[in-house]
């Protein structure tokens, strides 16, 4: 007997989404930052045993959006409320902000289980999270609710076995070697852009998208050429940096992930480039990869 099934990961922004995408699949397939709207993309991560296919898709978290860039990523978040088996619907047991009714109400009148994972457990005391455990049993009766700790990993190694139970007989949906739908350059540039959000503050990381334009390999070295784009003259310059000492850095702490995570040597050269106001226009969005 084989099981498969979709199984999509939704929460706030800053829940702890990428962080459990990456603690499931053993592997990190998703940037991980404390700013909010790290995540911009639907992300498929492909978990496979013998008998088993999890197809984990991890989303932007839940906002209000205020341009075209956050209408597109809450659009990867309805799709996410389209097509799944079970919901692991994650929330921040710190975060002291209204919960969002949207999800809630969605996972109320979606007809499939939800996974309901209070994260962060670990910064609260037992009467606090058995509180927490009852509001939220009110709020979403069907869920069952587990506490984790997904950067600690605590309680993650009993989310497998419970999804799995809760999985459908099917065949798998993706070949056994496969780990997630993106291609390589995707990897690249999200590597590079986590970089940006780490070194850089303000409003600097959220105008900033990357484009791989060359992914080559050559006796066993990948060069990789890769373009920031920003919104204005001011920003370009804040990238590049005095005597282009930010943009060297970015790029050091990029290649080594991504030597780690193609486990071959990388030769990567970074560009800026500005394209105006690129999150309100609609055809750049396109461009970029929001539908």
């Amino acid at each position: 007997m084989h099981k498969a099934g979709f199984v999509n990961i939704v929460g706030k922004p800053n829940a702890g989404k990428s962080t459990l995408l990456n603690q499931l699949m053993g592997e990190k397939l998703a940037i991980v930052t404390q700013k909010a709207q790290t995540t911009r993309h639907r992300i498929f991560g492909i978990y496979n045993e013998e008998d088993l296919q999890i197809v984990f898709s991890d989303t932007p978290g839940v906002l209000d959006p205020k341009y075209g860039l956050q209408e597109k990523m809450m659009d990867f978040v309805k799709d996410s409320l389209q097509d799944a088996d079970v919901f692991l619907f994650i929330v921040d047991l710190t975060d002291r902000s209204e919960p969002s009714e949207f999800l809630i109400e969605k996972l109320n009148k979606i007809p499939v289980p939800v996974l309901l994972l209070l994260n962060k457990v670990d910064q609260t005391d037992q009467a606090g999270l058995e509180k927490l455990v009852e509001e939220w049993h009110e709020r979403i009766p069907k869920a069952e609710i587990l506490p984790i700790s997904a950067l600690n990993a605590f309680n993650t190694d009993i989310i497998l076995p419970k999804l799995k139970s809760m999985l459908p007989e099917s065949p798998a949906y993706y070949d056994k070697d496969q780990y997630t739908d993106k291609p390589e350059r995707f990897f690249v540039n999200e590597a590079i852009r986590e970089k940006i959000l780490l070194n850089y503050d303000k409003e600097i990381p959220y105008s900033v998208e990357v484009v791989t334009e060359q992914f080559k390999e050559k006796e066993g070295i990948i060069f990789i050429d890769s373009i920031i784009y920003v919104e204005r003259d001011t920003q370009k310059g804040i990238i590049i940096g005095h005597k282009g000492e930010a943009i060297k850095k970015v790029g050091t702490e990029a290649r080594l992930d991504l030597e780690k995570f193609f486990s071959k040597k990388i030769h990567l050269n970074l560009f800026v480039k500005v394209k105006k106001d690129w999150r309100k226009n609609d055809r750049d969005l396109k461009n970029f990869g929001y539908r």
